[in-house]
């Protein structure tokens, strides 16, 4: 039995009554109607007409203003390989400063950057440069649309509008051949509240590193600046065409043929998930789309599926499947509709989590784990590489099944980048994944698609059914072991936000000096020689070094009592002013006493604490735990 199916649109009447629950929305919000944005529009073009514009030769002239104070303003909305930053009121403490001013310089800036490497590449300029865009339900979305519309029509690009989209499908509309853009541009800030946007790039080799991103918003900092400034305005208003596209239902079905073509149902192709239960929770993001046209047009049951109308104020939970609410849910709707599988989507599908038969939440170190199982089996001896706050348990998990493990810095990002440089070394490398529940496969253009994901939890959970097997999914992961603690604690920046980066720098590089010096006793920089990752996952030693993005470092830890009992990781956050603090401990109370080393042993030794808010690291130290 299906979830009710949508009269003549891709979304399904929503299936919640309460009308807080939901926000206008078109009938269909993959084929928008044009007048969705045409107020935000007019008003952007009446404001263009009033505000000095920059075009593209204006850089030069304005280098002197680079380090104006409005330009940092835009530097700093820079996260890692994406854009993000406040863009509507509500949030105590934080203003707006992802303005449609700034998304539109921003938007521009990457149209030019996109336009001068295609000219690089090919030797002459392009003389059509076709960019899609897409964005999830956020309230902010119409209007920053206008502003992204307008900014790569300023460069000279045509945009092709998707409308409510996924990330792994703007990335897969530059390279299915029947849309293959030269670029894509999508505006979400995956998980974060509703008051937050943010912007991801993509080109047909994927998406942008973190210094890419950073020359773009440097460039957009100089227009920006420029503009405040009423310098290289030319008194036109750049002409703005919408080329609306429905591109989310070419990619359901590319997604439909990959399962489809892969199980080779004996007796019924065209519907190989028939017989099978499938409950999603898409909460009230963009993956409602997988539900009726994916699941149902395989022929599984998704009635009891959760939160699939796209609502950008997510009334229901935080869409993420780290989140205990939503995997809580979704347990319980596997349970009650006795379903073979539960699925959990983040906000914008890049990142996917699930629920096995029994109602066992598989995400974090486990869903890797279920991952590396099925890679494994297609791809012996495969490097697996994942972020630094893996367990123990998963990397003996991993080399019982022949496989190798490569722990490396936190950032989905980086962990992608690590896998390309390891296959371009030589090394195989078929998975990455974070614990956060982002995964890229070599197969599917190292692409991080939470739904890629999910699709490669079904084939095998079909598979195994066709083998015989009784047991669902969750019983490939029964041998991994959990660790006995497991930690995160959180210490904020005290300082300007223009200065936070720079001290977490310093606290991070400080924690390894102490480390190197013996300061703290047993504990030692972590290494991963399989890859040439060295000094605590964090330094390439080969002969292309990936850019680091946020300092980080991994120790392990022992005592002369229990050995090695458990490692402890230190990392800038690269969404917020804080430090990052994982721990994990094989022995009852090991976490609360690497706490207390490094409170007592180095943030008051070293004086940090006098710019670091280490008021959570004395609670679990004092407590052992954080209540």
């Amino acid at each position: 039995m299906a979830a009710p199916a949508a009269p003549s649109t891709l979304y399904p009447t929503p299936r919640c009554n309460s009308s807080r629950n939901i926000v206008p929305f078109p009938a269909n919000p993959f084929k928008r109607s044009a007048t969705l944005l045409d107020l935000p529009f007019q008003q952007a073009l009446r404001l263009a007409a009033t505000v000095p514009q920059a075009v593209s030769g204006t850089d030069q002239q304005t280098n002197v203003l680079s380090t104006n104070e409005e330009g940092d303003r835009i530097r700093r909305l820079q996260n890692g390989s994406d854009v993000r930053g406040v863009a509507l009121e509500g949030e105590k403490g934080r203003t707006v400063d992802l303005t449609p001013q700034a998304v539109e310089a921003i938007a521009e800036s990457f149209g030019e950057w996109v336009m001068e490497s295609l000219t690089r590449e090919s030797g002459q300029k392009k003389a059509k440069v076709r960019v899609s865009f897409g964005r999830d339900p956020r309230l902010s979305g119409p209007a920053l649309s206008t502003a992204v519309l307008a900014g790569l029509s300023s460069a000279g690009c045509v945009v092709f509008d998707m409308g409510l989209a996924t990330t792994p499908a703007c990335f897969m509309s530059t390279v299915l051949p029947q849309f293959a853009y030269d670029a894509s541009i999508m505006m979400t800030a995956s998980h974060l509240p509703y008051t937050r946007n943010g912007l991801k790039f993509f080109t047909g080799r994927g998406g942008l590193n973190a210094s890419e991103v950073e020359e773009i918003c440097d460039r957009a900092a100089r227009k920006y600046t420029a503009r405040r400034m009423g310098l290289g305005y030319s008194g036109s208003v750049p002409s703005l065409t919408r080329n609306n596209v429905d591109f989310m239902s070419a990619y359901a079905e590319h997604l439909r043929t990959i399962i489809k073509e892969r199980i080779n149902h004996p007796h019924h192709y065209d519907t190989p998930l028939e017989g099978f239960k499938v409950v999603v929770n898409a909460g009230n993001g963009s993956g409602g789309f997988f539900t009726w046209n994916v699941l149902d047009k395989l022929g599984a049951d998704t009635f009891g599926s959760l939160h699939l109308e796209p609502n950008g104020m997510f009334p229901n939970h935080i869409p993420n499947p780290e989140d205990r609410t939503a995997m809580s849910l979704t347990r319980a709707a596997v349970l009650e509709q006795q379903a073979d599988l539960g699925i959990v989507f983040d906000t914008d599908v890049d990142r996917s989590g699930v629920v096995d038969s029994t109602g066992a939440a598989i995400n974090g170190d486990r869903l890797i784990a279920l991952m590396a199982a099925i890679v494994l089996r297609e791809h012996p001896g495969t490097t697996v590489v994942t972020d630094a706050r893996t367990s123990v348990s998963l990397t003996e998990f991993i080399a019982a099944r022949g496989g190798h493990h490569c722990l490396y810095r936190v950032g989905y990002r980086n962990v992608i980048d690590k896998g390309i440089q390891l296959n371009r070394d030589g090394v195989e490398t078929h998975l990455m994944m974070e614990t956060t529940g982002h995964g890229a496969l070599k197969e599917n253009h190292f692409l991080d698609d939470g739904a890629y994901m999910v699709v490669k939890i079904i084939i095998e959970m079909v598979r195994m059914k066709l083998m015989g097997s009784s047991e669902g999914i969750g019983s490939l992961i029964k041998e991994l072991k959990d660790p006995l603690e497991s930690v995160e604690l959180r210490m904020n920046i005290l300082t300007q936000p223009k200065h936070a980066k720079q001290k977490g720098a310093e606290v991070v590089e400080t924690l390894k000096q102490y480390i190197e010096e013996g300061r703290l006793q047993g504990w030692h920089l972590d290494a991963c020689g399989d890859c040439w990752v060295s000094d605590g996952c964090l330094v390439d030693s080969n002969d292309t070094p990936v850019d680091i993005d946020a300092r980080m470092y991994r120790a392990r830890v022992s005592d002369e009592v229990h050995g090695q009992h458990g490692w402890i990781q230190i990392r800038q956050s690269v969404h917020n002013p804080n430090i990052a603090i994982n721990m994990q401990s094989s022995m009852a109370g090991g976490c609360q006493a690497i706490t207390t080393t490094l409170r007592d042993k180095f943030l008051l030794a070293s004086g940090l604490e006098e710019f670091v808010d280490i008021n959570q690291v004395d609670t679990y130290a004092r407590s052992g735990s954080l209540g």
